[in-house]
């Protein structure tokens, strides 16, 4: 299997465990003390890592580490969207447009070398 593709949905496996493992206590557990929801956290970011290094390892076979982090980022964004507003009901707001339009530039200049 292409391993950028492999690398790719290693990383969104791994972002959804970020991104509850980032902000979902700020929801679920926001009358608990701090340490309490770093704990909680910590465990559900062990099962980030666990998606997150071998997506790296595999994506650094076809890709630089720059190109990885974009794609990160880009994943990033992808999945925190939705989770702030169906998981945490923020509001939908017009500048999630343009953080998303300035990180397509920046995948553009990770990836030009192959564009042309």
């Amino acid at each position: 299997m292409n391993p950028i593709i492999v690398s790719i949905s290693l990383l969104i496996c791994s972002n959804i465990f970020m991104t509850f493992a980032w902000y979902a206590h700020l929801k679920e557990l926001n009358n608990k003390p701090w340490i309490i929801a770093a704990f909680i956290s910590w465990g559900i970011a062990l099962f980030e890592y666990l998606f997150q290094v071998p997506a790296n390892r595999i994506g650094y076979t076809a890709l630089s580490v720059g190109q990885l982090k974009i794609i990160q980022e880009v994943i990033t964004l992808s999945v925190f969207i939705p989770f702030s507003v169906m998981y945490l009901k923020e509001p939908l707001k017009l500048d999630y447009l343009w953080a998303g339009l300035c990180l397509l530039g920046a995948v553009f200049f990770m990836f030009r070398d192959k564009l042309v």
